[in-house]
């Protein structure tokens, strides 16, 4: 598949197959996460890949109820490494940190859909609920969790924004 392609098709899922994910599926994500472009190349970021159903379920809980995060066979959850600012100061803990996630979570999605996986991005829940469950080291923090699995449903493209209110020309 063309990139632009496997970004075009890519959506949101939030049912997924009860279907266990393949070792070389896993290694596929894991390289999208770790080969993603990071400021100064400090690669401030870490991820937990978390199969165990307990431990999803109480994901569920720091997440306000949103169930799909468990019946996905895998949940990601994705931390900026904040010893950034030791390089690059507030900016890097504010800021650089959480463009290094980011990058590795477009990754991810555009992988994952391109091996035939589904993905939902969730920033929707709360960071002490999620620190609680999985009591990472004090220079983690989470930004995001990522429910992988094969989809259980294929929705339709939403709308997007035309290309005159996205872009801005300055000539």
């Amino acid at each position: 598949m063309h990139v632009l392609q496997v970004i075009k098709e890519r959506r949101s899922i939030r049912h997924f197959l009860n279907k266990p994910i393949p070792k070389e599926m896993i290694d596929q994500l894991i390289d999208s996460l770790i080969w993603a472009p990071s400021a100064g190349n400090l690669q401030s970021r870490q991820f937990y890949f978390i199969y165990n159903k307990d431990v999803k379920e109480r994901l569920v809980k720091a997440a306000w109820g949103q169930s799909f995060i468990a019946e996905a066979p895998l949940a990601i959850v994705c931390c900026a490494d904040l010893r950034i600012g030791t390089h690059y100061g507030s900016r890097g803990k504010e800021l650089y940190a959480l463009q290094d996630v980011a990058a590795s979570v477009e990754n991810l999605l555009l992988v994952a859909h391109e091996i035939g996986l589904a993905t939902v991005w969730v920033g929707a829940f709360e960071e002490e609920g999620v620190n609680e469950v999985l009591n990472p080291p004090g220079h983690l923090r989470p930004v995001a969790i990522i429910p992988v699995g094969y989809p259980a449903e294929h929705p339709s493209a939403p709308r997007r924004v035309s290309r005159e209110k996205a872009v801005i020309f300055i000539e």
